[in-house]
């Protein structure tokens, strides 16, 4: 009897000892800005076709996403309608939404290559190689050539606390 309650001890021992040791340092990163001056900031940084804000109205639509899931946001598309190039950061209330957000990102991603799949072959492989990271509590979608520099500078506003 007294090794089952060494053991029985030792393991709630082990669990405190991990779980005090294991935090959540995604859940604790925070961006220095909010999501329109991120944008602005890109878009002055790394040059892009001219994008404009999307309407509010049209989250729901274009993104298959309730505006209600999020904190803060912006998102800027092409003005025309010959480019791909888009650019979304949005802050989710809850982290335990950032999977609904991802899977509504993912589907707009699907339905941008799906309008240019027959239409513009250069920019159905730009909208093919779109790039989606979530950070703390923010989702940072982005369609361009130039993804990867757009990547670090998204990158770039955040700080560990």
């Amino acid at each position: 009897m007294k090794k089952g309650t060494f053991v029985l001890i030792l393991t709630m021992v082990l669990t405190l000892v991990l779980s005090a040791c294991s935090s959540n340092k995604e859940a604790n990163i925070e961006s220095k800005v909010p999501p329109k001056e991120m944008a602005d900031q890109m878009l002055k940084q790394v040059e892009q076709p001219s994008l404009s804000e999307m309407e509010p109205s049209l989250v729901q639509k274009l993104y298959h996403l309730d505006p209600a899931l999020l904190e803060d946001y912006t998102i800027r598309t092409p003005l025309m309608n010959v480019k791909t190039n888009e650019i979304a950061i949005l802050k989710v209330k809850n982290k335990d939404d950032i999977s609904k957000v991802e899977a509504a990102v993912k589907q707009r991603a699907t339905d941008v290559q799906k309008q240019f799949e027959t239409y513009l072959p250069d920019q159905y492989e730009n909208a093919k190689n779109y790039k989606l990271i979530t950070k703390g509590n923010y989702v940072f979608f982005v369609i361009s050539d130039r993804a990867d520099k757009l990547v670090t500078i998204f990158n770039s506003f955040f700080e560990q606390k």
